[in-house]
């Protein structure tokens, strides 16, 4: 693999209803000036962090694009805002829309950059791609879901794949507001296994973004809710199919077969998006990055240079 420089930084990060100084940390593969457009990866959660995605980092060394990761405000090496539990007013797409464009300047790169968002991270990419901001160049959405109504029919399907005790762990402790509980994190526990990463034991980079969520739950238990497939935060109503038709850049769609993104899930952005192809990986879940890595890049690494 080629030799490249790994830079890390902070960018100071203005929330005035934050009531305290915020910084993004961020971490570069590559080098921003080599004329190569830069790609930028958006982690999932929302309140997860940056580990799980971290292996998309091998396009510095196989393709020669920069990549840029960050956590997301409110987890992880950045700020993190505990005092904000269950503030939905505070915990909204537009802060993270806003994060987005503060590291894209930061940087110095808001006039030429692609974009790849993972689960959450893809919602929020399709949010911001609907602005048509000038600087963007390319799209990719992985394993993400047009509307979270598609997302909660999706995974109570799959839910019913699960052994019948599983169901009735997590049906139970969903009924008694009581999913804080050793059984149903464990129960919750076999749903991923099937459905959000198959590989066992589970990668090390996954387990350390997630046990970021569970050392600090604040943006997720907001956002979301106790788990993927039991939805009752902010994020329960969101929606973006009717405008999916204003995206303007080439869009690359990722799945998995088994993934709890399922094909109903992300189709519409298939359906609206002008300019897309969908790219299913057949021996994934919910994390092709990590489940099928030399297939992810090729797919990935070609669709950024132009030969997909």
């Amino acid at each position: 693999m080629t030799t490249i420089t790994v830079t890390e930084g902070e960018a100071d990060f203005i929330v005035p209803a934050a009531g305290k100084p915020c910084k993004t940390w961020y971490k570069v593969y590559g080098d921003l000036k080599s004329g190569v457009c830069p790609l930028v990866v958006l982690h999932g959660g929302p309140g997860a962090t940056h580990e799980y995605v971290g292996t998309i980092s091998q396009l510095a060394y196989t393709h020669g694009i920069p990549v840029v990761f960050y956590d997301q405000i409110g987890n992880g090496l950045s700020t993190h805002l505990p005092e904000k539990m269950g503030d939905v007013g505070f915990w909204t797409v537009q802060l993270f829309i806003d994060e987005l464009d503060n590291i894209l300047n930061h940087l110095g790169i808001h006039d030429n950059y692609a974009l790849l968002g993972q689960s959450w991270g893809g919602m929020l990419a399709a949010e911001y791609a609907v602005q048509q901001p000038v600087g963007l160049k390319k799209l990719v959405i992985a394993d993400s879901p047009a509307s979270m109504d598609l997302w909660m029919e999706a995974t109570n399907r799959l839910k019913l794949q699960l052994p019948q005790d599983v169901q009735d762990t997590l049906a139970k402790h969903e009924k008694e507001g009581t999913t804080s509980d050793e059984a149903y994190q464990e129960a919750m526990g076999v749903f991923y296994e099937h459905f959000m990463c198959r590989i066992k034991p589970m990668p090390e980079a996954f387990t350390a973004s997630f046990k970021w969520i569970k050392d600090d739950p604040t943006v997720y238990f907001t956002m979301v809710g106790p788990s993927d497939f039991y939805v009752v935060g902010s994020l329960k109503t969101w929606n973006i199919i009717d405008r999916l038709h204003t995206i303007n850049v080439t869009t690359l769609l990722i799945n998995g077969r088994y993934d709890e993104a399922q094909d109903s899930t992300v189709a519409p952005y298939f359906q609206y998006i002008p300019k897309v192809k969908w790219v299913q990986f057949a021996e994934s879940a919910h994390c092709p990055q990590l489940e099928e890595i030399e297939r992810f890049m090729e797919v990935v690494g070609g669709f950024l240079l132009g030969n997909y």
